[in-house]
């Protein structure tokens, strides 16, 4: 149990409990203004518990090495810490400095702000990068939108992302015309059992309200 997260209710049953990952870390990005939020979103509650200690549980379910990209100050009671080496250029700042960090050669980022992330969409993740070796990241699209704060990526992708922050383009999606990428598209995910509404990110208090039917 982590210092400072209450005992909960686990996103994962024990009893089911796979072999942990040696060769993954699994980022949590919590670096995000969390503007329409109105507060620190990793802090916020969802169905009785903060995002990040979900996050933090379920990553911890499938890896044997989980980090937090964010701010120390906030964040070093919950675990180890990265923070961005270039600072206020969004995600993609995060995502290079977690792989610039990393002791791995896969990395899965995943943002806080997703609740409905589930462990069997992970390890599928993890499957599909372990079998495309030549694919620098391999991310889920669905809808034709790309998820990239769920998606992973090897060590190599941190040339692009810093080539690319230099320059003063932040945006991620840019980087996959030029990069090896396997996409795992809608129809796939669907055949694996994963929906697209796991993707669904907590932007707004009002999205923190109790939903409709089951994820």
């Amino acid at each position: 149990m982590l210092p400072g997260i209450p005992p909960q209710r686990k996103v994962y049953d024990r009893r089911m409990e796979k072999a942990l990952a040696p060769d993954v870390t699994i980022w949590i990005l919590a670096g995000g203004k969390s503007t329409r939020m109105g507060r620190e979103k990793a802090f916020v509650e969802f169905e009785g518990r903060t995002l990040l200690a979900r996050s933090l549980d379920l990553a911890h379910s499938v890896a044997a090495e989980a980090c937090i990209v964010g701010s120390s100050q906030k964040f070093a009671r919950f675990g180890s810490v990265v923070e961005d080496q270039f600072r206020d250029c969004g995600p993609l700042g995060g995502i290079h400095s977690a792989l610039r960090q990393s002791r791995t050669e896969l990395n899965l980022m995943l943002a806080v702000d997703m609740p409905f992330v589930s462990r069997a969409l992970l390890e599928y993740l993890v499957e599909q990068a372990r079998g495309a070796p030549e694919a620098a990241v391999v991310i889920p699209r669905c809808e034709g939108g790309w998820q990239p704060l769920c998606a992973v990526y090897r060590r190599e992708f941190a040339i692009a992302a810093e080539n690319a922050l230099r320059a003063g383009r932040n945006r991620i999606d840019l980087l996959f015309g030029a990069t090896p990428v396997r996409v795992i598209e809608k129809d796939e995910l669907e055949r694996a059992g994963i929906p697209c509404d796991a993707f669904l990110n907590m932007n707004t208090p009002e999205e923190l309200q109790p939903q409709k039917g089951s994820h």
